[in-house]
């Protein structure tokens, strides 16, 4: 009796052990992005860039001025003819419900973008440019030295990632 419990413990521990090493290498970098939020636009996943056109135009975006409130988690676009554009929807998405906000889930973020060993999807690689940018925000609005000091850490941390991830084959 107890060689058949072992047996069945010891084939349950084996039955595990590849399922586990297979959702520990299918590690999302960014789970929000496949959760849908009450009040929002049922994306799941979202993309921003889809062909050239829309790679310029958050090129165009992000250089002529794009803010992200880090306390409402609102997305703001400075050129006004450029914020009413439709296209720019899946951007408000990524930029409002799945860019991390806090200090703490970006340092998470850099933590797991360093164990990732594979190159980043497109929509993850988006993402951590999109979420570069919202710390080099934040950067430039703290005031303390101690969080000046911090938000650089988490900045240089995300500039190493990618910078990783451009010279990957």
């Amino acid at each position: 009796m107890e060689t058949t419990f072992a047996l069945s413990i010891l084939s349950m521990v084996l039955w595990h052990l590849p399922m586990s090493a297979a959702l520990h290498r299918r590690r999302v970098l960014y789970p929000s992005a496949f959760r849908t939020k009450r009040g929002t636009p049922a994306l799941l996943n979202p993309s921003i860039q889809r062909s050239v056109e829309d790679a310029n135009l958050l090129y165009e975006v992000v250089w002529s001025g794009l803010y992200v409130e880090a306390e409402k988690s609102v997305l703001r676009v400075v050129d006004e003819e450029l914020a009413s554009l439709r296209r720019l929807q899946p951007l408000e998405v990524v930029c409002e419900d799945v860019l991390p906000r806090t200090l703490s889930d970006i340092l998470r973020l850099c933590h797991h973008l360093e164990e990732h060993r594979a190159r980043m999807s497109k929509e993850d690689f988006e993402r951590t440019v999109l979420t570069m940018v919202y710390t080099a925000q934040r950067l430039a609005q703290s005031s303390t030295g101690h969080q000046r000091e911090l938000w650089a850490d988490a900045l240089l941390q995300l500039y190493r990632n990618i910078k990783r991830d451009l010279g990957a084959k």
